[in-house]
């Protein structure tokens, strides 16, 4: 199922009980933040705020805060859906023989030709401009505070459009906006991602950077905004693909962008590179404030909307929460493009609870000596995976995913003298732990079963395991006996 619009995505989840119309008035001030929280942690529904007192439009928020909302939004039933569609696209193998090399050539067009196919398609008028304002007044707008000591209102789930001035190629990013006035916003894009790199660029050639702020995309183009699409494959594209239909493109009314033609709102403006504000303190992933820092300044030009614009947010602050829950969906759909890179990798975890990018737990398939350090090292290399502060390398028979098991292997497999790999680099900029912004410690965990080769200097015990024949005895024991049968119901059909 496609959806064009944040508009049908929400008709969709109302006609399937996933929406709640929250009539009561509600102040964007604290209390939507207090009210979502409470419902995505009971795994409820989708809002949408209809009063909002002083706002001029209705509210959603935890549009993407469940798995099932997710996989809705990209087209199938699961996450894991999605992610074997990805990996049908980008699994390339090598070729063996000359059929071989037929096959994956013939695999390999079919796949250039799925993404021409869904490349954006440019329309010269479109519904989230049917409404300019050139007299900009961001006041207008429900733009959320949602912690106590939030240095004022921010926009906190805009797709920020921005641009490479040398090869003109357009990227999408997630970034924060705080309001500081009728048209300013502070643009808190860390130095790590895209849009700073082209900040930078455009610094350089010592000229403003147009920037687009689109506020209610369909949930296909707002999911790859955040997403960790690999180099060379633009964001709309991207978008196209889990939409199955292409992108429609607008030119911006202002600014030399294009942006989504069905959105509900679109801000227009620049960013000069010799002016930069303090942005934050803001309650962020981490359940901390962030602290006060120098980002630049988007001068906002132009809003363009539709006539009866939605206004989409989201909630940061301790998990769980949406962004949570959507960093973990990142982390399934894009498992197959990183197996690309390490095809001994078997299943990743990235916890809630370690903040998407702090702690890793990662199976593999050991087949020589130090293998688990060449993935840690691998991992550390590979985009945001740069960020992670702990990495557990476990062997390909354990679940990643049974925190229980991981701990065990953990206590009983991993030598600290032997098994801890320790390293230094980027970490995330809002990270807390470390002296210096930016750079810091981190330490993989080597928790997989020691062999001769890997220099291991006695014989490693066999581990105990169930005789199959009393295995299937004991079941059919269990499920014959009227009182044990209590204890193991069977599973629905």
């Amino acid at each position: 199922m496609t959806f064009r619009s944040l508009g049908e995505f929400l008709e969709e989840l109302e006609r399937r009980g996933d929406l709640a119309r929250v009539r009561a008035p509600v102040s964007r001030d604290l209390e939507i933040t207090e009210v979502t929280q409470r419902v995505l942690r009971a795994d409820g529904p989708a809002l949408l705020f209809e009063n909002v007192p002083g706002a001029t439009m209705p509210v959603v928020t935890n549009l993407l805060g469940s798995p099932r909302r997710i996989a809705l939004a990209l087209g199938e039933e699961s996450i894991e859906e999605v992610a074997e569609r990805i990996g049908r696209l980008v699994h390339l193998r090598p070729p063996a023989g000359i059929l071989g090399a037929m096959r994956d050539l013939s695999g390999t067009i079919e796949a250039l030709s799925t993404l021409r196919a869904l490349a954006p398609k440019r329309v010269r008028s479109a519904p989230c401009q049917e409404v300019e304002e050139t007299a900009v007044d961001l006041d207008r707008l429900p733009i959320l505070k949602c912690w106590p000591h939030d240095a004022g209102r921010t926009v906190t789930f805009p797709v920020v459009i921005t641009k490479d001035p040398e090869t003109g190629e357009q990227h999408t990013g997630i970034y924060r906006l705080q309001q500081y006035g009728r048209d300013t916003l502070g643009m808190h894009v860390q130095i790590h991602r895209i849009g700073a790199s082209n900040y930078r660029k455009w610094s350089a050639r010592g000229e403003k950077m147009p920037v687009a702020a689109v506020i209610g995309a369909d949930p296909a183009t707002v999911f790859s905004g955040l997403a960790p699409v690999p180099e060379g494959i633009s964001n709309f594209v991207f978008a196209g693909f889990l939409r199955a239909e292409p992108l429609e493109l607008v030119p911006a009314r202002s600014v030399d962008l294009e942006v989504p033609a069905q959105a509900e709102i679109v801000l227009e403006g620049y960013v000069d590179p010799t002016e930069r504000a303090v942005e934050g303190p803001f309650g962020d992933h981490t359940g901390y404030y962030s602290a006060p820092e120098p980002f630049p300044v988007f001068h906002v030009t132009r809003v363009t909307r539709r006539a009866r614009a939605v206004y989409l947010t989201t909630v940061s602050g301790k998990p769980p929460t949406e962004d949570a829950i959507l960093g973990k969906a990142v982390e399934r759909v894009f498992l197959p493009v990183i197996r690309l890179v390490l095809p001994e990798l078997v299943d990743m975890d990235l916890p809630l609870e370690g903040l998407f990018i702090n702690v890793a737990i990662v199976s593999i398939r050991k087949t020589y000596p130090d293998h688990p350090r060449k993935v840690m090292h691998a991992l550390w290399g590979l985009g945001q995976l740069m960020f992670v502060r702990y990495l557990v390398v476990v062997d390909e028979d354990v679940n990643v995913h049974d925190r229980a098991e991981v701990l065990y292997r953990v206590g009983l497999q991993a030598d600290p003298e032997r098994d801890l790999e320790f390293a230094h680099g980027p970490v995330d900029q809002l990270s807390i732990s470390n002296p210096v912004p930016n750079l810091g410690a981190k330490v993989g965990i080597d928790a997989t079963r020691k062999r001769p080769e890997d220099g291991f200097p006695r014989p490693w015990p066999e581990e105990i395991r169930s005789d199959p024949d009393a295995v299937r005895a004991a079941a059919r024991i269990v499920a014959e006996d009227p009182v044990l049968a209590r204890l193991f119901p069977r599973p629905r059909s």
